[in-house]
């Protein structure tokens, strides 16, 4: 997942919005999002080389969401970041006692949102310690949380006045479409190519190989029903397949 944008307590009837792209390899073999079969209670995606996730949600009001961080030469960790989403959804400890036993080592760099209903944390094995966040509006791609990268900032912003459409979910799916590319003076310099950073400076990232594969928006009810939505699109964003899962609790 490469950009993620999520209103924590910033709506008076949605508690928890998240709007998402993942960005990941065309050839990386993935189940669209749905109720995992084993455990019908967890909605979302499957990663099905390492077998977790990068964004979920449960019938009981957990949530859990991960990016990368972009950090090209960097050896790779011994563990899957997937299994730090799908370990969360999975259990029932509480998202602090989560997030605090994590043993960053294990992984290449990553992000975690983590939410058990109560609470919204955020974990990063290239930040300090793991810290709740208050109600807000927050953001993140491949650096740490609310790091002002350009698609990062304008996604925010479009964001936060989209909240004001809810239930309604057309402009968040409109801010996850959004393929312009920055202009080369405000690229971030992650150690990548011009031609790369230039592609990754979009939203929604297109090439033969490479980009957005799943934008997904999850929008929860203050009496915790959740909607989870997903667009999946195969090589230079051709759309695939559209599915909705909602739940009430």
């Amino acid at each position: 997942m490469c950009l993620i944008v999520i209103g924590w307590q910033a709506h008076p009837g949605f508690p928890l919005v998240v709007a998402a792209n993942r960005d990941e390899f065309y050839a990386r073999p993935t189940a669209p999002a749905g109720r995992w079969p084993e455990n019908p209670h967890v909605l979302g995606g499957r990663d099905l080389e390492a077998g977790g996730t990068w964004l979920g949600a449960t019938e009981g009001g957990r949530f859990a969401a991960v990016t990368n961080v972009r950090e090209p030469g960097t050896p790779k960790g011994r563990r899957s970041r997937g299994e730090l989403t799908r370990d969360f959804l999975l259990g029932s400890k509480a998202a602090q006692d989560y997030v605090e036993g994590i043993d960053g080592s294990d992984y290449s760099g990553f992000n975690l949102l983590v939410s058990d209903g109560a609470g919204l944390w955020y974990a990063s094995n290239r930040d300090s310690r793991p810290r709740r966040l208050p109600p807000g509006i927050y953001g993140l791609s491949n650096h740490l949380l609310d790091t002002p990268w350009p698609k990062l900032v304008a996604a925010r912003q479009r964001f936060s006045s989209a909240l004001a459409e809810l239930p309604a979910t057309d402009r968040l799916f409109a801010i996850l479409a959004d393929d312009e590319v920055v202009a080369d003076e405000y690229l971030p310099q992650t150690g990548v190519s011009l031609e790369w950073e230039r592609r990754l400076s979009a939203i929604f990232v297109r090439s033969p190989a490479y980009g957005t594969r799943a934008s997904t928006v999850l929008v929860q009810e203050g009496g915790g029903a959740i909607s989870l939505e997903e667009r999946s699109f195969g090589p230079n964003g051709q759309p695939l397949q559209s599915s909705l899962i909602s739940t009430g609790i």
